[in-house]
């Protein structure tokens, strides 16, 4: 979703390499209205801020994003945090680390970790 119009997504899509094979729809919001919901919107300049916001299927925002203009996103990274939380959902009582990634352990939280969950000693994680 960006303010630009539908008319600049798809000059972007067919003159930018890496949304060539994009298979979805891009939003336009060029009045700006979903960005000032979203709190991104830059009234000076009519553009909106990078972000990007995981709501899960009940309505909550589990994840949120936001860069300056002139810094990307990076697809892998929102990737992960959406992985993460598909993963917690079925999983609330533990927790994906830091760099965590489908297949890789999680952890089941406990005071005795706290400033330490990092330490290779510690053996209390699941397979996620």
């Amino acid at each position: 979703m960006s303010t630009d119009t539908k008319f600049v997504h798809l000059a972007w899509q067919m003159d930018e390499q890496m949304l060539k094979n994009v298979e979805y729809k891009m939003g336009s919001d060029p009045a700006g209205k979903l960005s000032r919901t979203f709190g991104v919107y830059d009234e000076n300049s009519g553009l909106a801020q990078r972000g990007a916001f995981i709501i899960n299927p009940e309505g909550v925002l589990v994840s949120l994003e936001v860069n300056h203009l002139d810094i990307g996103r990076n697809s892998a990274e929102l990737l992960r945090k959406l992985q993460a939380n598909i993963y917690k959902a079925g999983h609330p009582e533990e927790v994906c680390p830091a760099k965590w990634h489908p297949g890789e352990n999680t952890m089941k939280p406990a005071p005795e970790y706290v400033g330490r969950a990092g330490e290779s000693y510690v053996k209390t994680y699941a397979k996620g």
